[in-house]
């Protein structure tokens, strides 16, 4: 069990140069070519991915460690696996509530501060404007909780949670997935989504 969690973070998160800063091998796969790591996220975690759905990995969450790995595997893993699918998204909602529970729980403040930016991640994703202030609260303490001189790529993630925010708190949804979810688009969300000034996918 230990060796599957630790397999699950090590992937995603490498290295940590600093108590502050990330590995700066995982940039790509983050931010900039995320798409060209489906296929191999597919082979590597495919099972796990399909026992924590089926809930046969709740037992993680005994520790701060497993649901971290639950968190990767519910909200970014799946967002690999079945990327252009409305199944990408389907466990956002399981991993929202493993995110709150371990918030409750304090796991988030045991967690790198790289770890905790992906700990808070289901909550930015969640198309609810209670959990969109929590993400934003999470993000704001994270960010005062770093050093000034490791703060920049930390108030970027508070930046992204607060647009996430804004556009929950304008149409209660993100009109982004409307297509992909099946769901019809107002003329209002049109014209957003035509703007292309908030683009989360």
């Amino acid at each position: 069990m230990t060796n599957r969690i630790e397999d699950i973070l090590d992937f995603w998160f490498g290295a940590f140069p600093t108590p502050y800063s990330a590995d700066p091998a995982k940039a790509d796969m983050w931010f900039k070519n995320g798409a060209a790591y489906d296929t191999d996220i597919f082979i590597r975690f495919g099972v796990d991915y399909e026992k924590a759905v089926n809930g046969e990995l709740d037992h993680w969450l005994d520790s701060f460690r497993g649901r971290l790995a639950l968190i990767i595997l519910l909200d970014q893993f799946s967002r690999h696996i079945h990327r252009g699918s409305a199944a990408a998204f389907a466990q956002d909602e399981k991993a929202q509530a493993i995110c709150i529970d371990g918030i409750g729980a304090g796991d988030d403040m045991r967690a790198h501060s790289i770890e905790r930016s992906f700990f808070y991640l289901p909550l930015e994703h969640a198309e609810d404007i209670e959990k969109q202030t929590l993400s934003v609260r999470a993000y704001t303490q994270l960010v005062q909780d770093v050093p000034q001189e490791y703060r920049q790529p930390f108030e970027m993630s508070l930046q992204y949670a607060k647009n996430h925010f804004y556009v929950i708190e304008k149409f209660g949804r993100f009109p982004e997935l409307n297509e992909i979810l099946g769901r019809e688009s107002t003329v209002e969300e049109i014209a957003f989504i035509e703007s292309g000034e908030y683009s989360f996918l």
